[in-house]
């Protein structure tokens, strides 16, 4: 990365580098993509290989899946209706989303299924925007017969069946009763897809084409997308998951004739983009600039302090704050976030080397996307190694300490 500049010392981006390439040197981390900034001005590493034999090297350009941090992206959608007033946040979804109107709620969260009562208000925007609609990914629940139904419905991402397009996942979800009483408590993942069907329902066109319309289009990201072609698929590397007791790679997803090879039947807000550092560096960017890119705005300041900073209440949070202390090998910090805005984490207490008011989110596909306001730093780490071994976790603690080490003021 040569000398210092954009608020970084020279020693502190050559530490950065030596902690990557060692991870990279263990042979646990093929290769990765690591971009830091602050200010828009981008350092840049790719160190090791596409495949976890050799290969081609990693490229700055190389593409990869973004899982869970789609979350914080595809969330500007629908910041976008709130700015136009094609929703509000206290209205019932009922008007676009009739299927969760009339809500029952299980009297137990792992009780049966029809031991339920009715739901004591509708279901609201912002309860689909804070994760706390009454339904999701509760990992403190699983083995229950609610989250049984939720998988074996393909209510999320390929377990154990696949998702179906739109309008029949609405109709499966529709049929379950809620977990827990809308507003009642942060529930994980589900809520981000149901970001996507609401703003499809809203606009009349795909959550892809809104997005590309309103957020990727005008910044430029122009590599994402939520599949990825044939004539840009060498770009892809194979997505790990390596085996817990062995640590054999295992190939979850193949680039050519994979997932990401074809357009979904579902697009997922959750967990559904693919993309590059240099294209999430202009969203996080753009966010730290108060909703503006090369002076197009592109959200309001008060949408971008709405999604950027605490929405939960602690008795709303106190699931996540679970989730996390309960997830050790995967929390890398997680546990030490505080809070919740609209699709990200948001800090809001010092835990560790992080400020108070960083928001971001990392996927289990080995990927990590943070702003930090205090510090006007951007930082993403992308792999192609997902979470089934602690590996790409503890590559992504280490990044992000030896990226505020480097911090030179």
């Amino acid at each position: 990365m040569g000398q210092s500049n954009g608020g970084f010392s020279a020693a502190g981006l050559r530490r950065l580098r030596d902690v990557l390439a060692r991870h990279v040197d263990s042979g646990k981390i093929p290769g990765l993509v690591a971009l830091v900034s602050r200010g828009e001005e981008a350092h840049v590493e790719a160190i090791g290989t596409m495949r976890h034999d050799g290969g081609a090297p990693m490229r700055r350009d190389t593409i990869f899946r973004m899982a869970s941090t789609s979350k914080p992206v595809t969330m500007a959608a629908a910041m976008v209706l709130l700015d136009e007033c094609r929703l509000r946040l206290d209205d019932p979804v009922d008007a676009w989303l009739p299927e969760l109107a009339d809500r029952r709620v299980l009297k137990r969260i792992d009780g049966p299924l029809d031991d339920t009562v009715p739901a004591r208000r509708p279901i609201t925007v912002r309860d689909v925007l804070t994760s706390t609609f009454g339904l999701g990914m509760d990992m403190t629940a699983l083995g229950t017969p609610i989250m049984g139904e939720v998988f074996a419905r393909g209510l999320t991402p390929n377990l154990p069946v696949p998702m179906p397009e739109p309008d029949e996942w609405m109709r499966r979800l529709g049929e379950l009763p809620l977990m827990c009483q809308p507003g009642e408590r942060w529930q994980y993942h589900i809520s981000n897809d149901l970001v996507g069907v609401l703003v499809a329902r809203v606009t009349g066109q795909s959550f892809e084409e809104f997005l590309r319309e309103r957020v990727f289009g005008p910044l430029g990201m122009k590599d994402t997308a939520f599949h990825v072609p044939d004539d840009q698929i060498d770009r892809l590397p194979p997505l790990y998951a390596p085996d817990p007791q062995s640590g054999e790679f295992l190939v979850w997803d193949e680039s050519k004739g994979g997932r990401w090879n074809e357009p979904p039947v579902f697009q997922g807000g959750g967990g559904g983009l693919v993309s590059t550092a240099d294209d999430y560096h202009a969203y996080f960017r753009m966010l730290l600039n108060g909703g503006t890119h090369r002076g197009e705005r592109i959200l309001s300041r008060p949408a971008v302090e709405l999604m950027t900073t605490n929405r939960l209440t602690p008795e709303q949070n106190a699931a996540r704050d679970a989730l996390a202390r309960d997830s050790v090998h995967i929390s890398h910090g997680q546990g030490q976030h505080g809070g919740w805005g609209f699709g990200m984490a948001v800090r809001t207490y010092r835990g560790d080397y992080a400020s108070v008011g960083q928001f971001g989110w990392d996927g289990g596909s080995g990927s990590a996307t943070y702003a930090d306001p205090d510090k006007q730093l951007t930082g993403i780490l992308l792999t192609q190694v997902g979470a089934s071994t602690p590996d790409s976790m503890r590559l992504i603690h280490d990044f992000w300490t030896t990226l505020y080490q480097a911090i030179e003021d």
